[in-house]
């Protein structure tokens, strides 16, 4: 091997060793906190499983306006403001107030059945204590923003970790046959070919998780700034106050028309939410595996009824929302997250294996210049 050659292998090594040194331990967290969280749904359902009630069949489903009259005649004075339509569940979320603006905690709250327009209390998934605190701890260790980005910076460190990794392994690969683990060689040694053979063989498995990861870690500034485009749009498109509101179920047909075939998502009135004064907006997700994670929108005409303008988010948000659950491996049902909780297990132990290789040749260093001093001294 070229001087030149070693000096290059010497650099990586150095950036390989400090880049994972600098992250292991936040990646460790990670890893761990991350291997429940790929089987969130399954295990919130466990916890608290839902009950749905069986409707004779034949039962006439009641119209969306049939239920927000009923919600508002609970609380005269009242205007509704939003509609939540509960995931993976035949229910309905309304929110009233006194006025379209009020505080979410001003506002009157109330689930309704859609197959018979009564009060009910299915509601959404429900994360138990527990798994709440395991996803808080993932995604921002409690810090908010901040939190977030910093997690999201010792993804990157980790990207570069692989990337070094790859370029120290290829030398590596001359002198052994792939998969080779010294057995009788030290512990260390050991050791050392299953970090490499564990590593090489989830690498890009660990690129795409942790470059999802880092995306993810953008959710809030993305967030803010899809919520910002709504409200550009809100104020070309705004108006006064409509003097009569049209059918709701007639403004969500005409937006299932111009929008793709999916579920919907909320329902917000003129003045309230991402509306304008003079709208209904309308979201909904896609039908498909990937259109399923994107929003779609709808402005309508909460006077005519008629369709006003489609809004589609922009490439950065649905980047996001694509690779957030790539990260979980949620895209291919319960199959394909039992490979990504094997390749997250396996992934804890190259990470457990490079501390431990790091720790063991510290105290060989350790202990050779102590041996140096102590000749040195006699």
């Amino acid at each position: 091997m070229q001087a030149n050659q070693v000096h290059r292998l010497r650099v990586w090594s150095a950036v390989h060793k400090w880049t994972s040194l600098i992250a292991t331990l936040f990646l460790l967290m990670l890893c761990i906190t991350g291997l429940p969280l790929v089987f969130d749904d399954e295990i919130s359902d466990w916890l608290n499983p839902p009950v749905i009630a069986e409707v004779p069949s034949g039962t006439p489903a009641p119209t969306l306006d049939t239920i927000v009259a009923t919600a508002l005649a609970k609380h005269p004075g009242d205007v509704m403001t939003s509609l939540g339509f509960v995931k993976d569940r035949p229910a309905v979320v309304t929110h009233s107030a006194a006025t379209p603006r009020a505080p979410l905690s001003q506002s009157h709250r109330g689930t309704y059945d859609l197959r018979t327009g009564k009060p009910t209390d299915l509601q959404a998934q429900r994360r138990g204590p527990v798994m709440t605190f395991i996803r808080e701890l993932h995604t921002d260790m409690f810090l908010g923003l901040a939190g977030a980005l910093f997690l999201g910076a010792m993804a990157l460190l980790l990207i570069v970790a692989i990337i070094s990794g790859i370029v120290i392994y290829a030398p590596f690969m001359h002198r052994l046959a792939f998969g080779t683990v010294r057995k009788d060689r030290s512990a260390r040694t050991t050791w050392l070919d299953l970090h490499n053979l564990l590593g090489i063989v989830t690498v890009a498995w660990l690129l795409a998780v942790s470059v999802t990861g880092a995306i993810n870690t953008l959710h809030d500034p993305v967030a803010d700034a899809v919520r910002a485009d709504i409200f550009r749009m809100g104020k070309t498109y705004g108006g006064s106050a409509p003097k009569q509101l049209t059918s709701i179920d007639a403004a969500l047909a005409t937006a299932k028309k111009a929008l793709p075939d999916g579920k919907l998502v909320s329902f917000f009135f003129p003045g309230a939410g991402f509306s304008t004064p003079h709208h209904y907006a309308i979201f909904a997700r896609g039908n498909q595996p990937i259109t399923s994670q994107l929003f779609y929108a709808a402005l309508v005409d909460a006077e005519t009824g008629e369709l006003t303008r489609t809004y589609e988010m922009p490439w950065y948000a649905k980047a996001l929302l694509l690779s957030q659950p790539l990260h979980f491996g949620d895209y291919g049902g319960l199959p394909l997250k039992i490979v990504w909780a094997l390749f997250d297990f396996v992934t804890i132990v190259v990470l457990g294996s490079g501390l431990y290789l790091w720790i063991a040749k510290w105290r060989r260093a350790r202990k050779s210049r102590i041996a140096i001093d102590a000749v040195q001294a006699a």
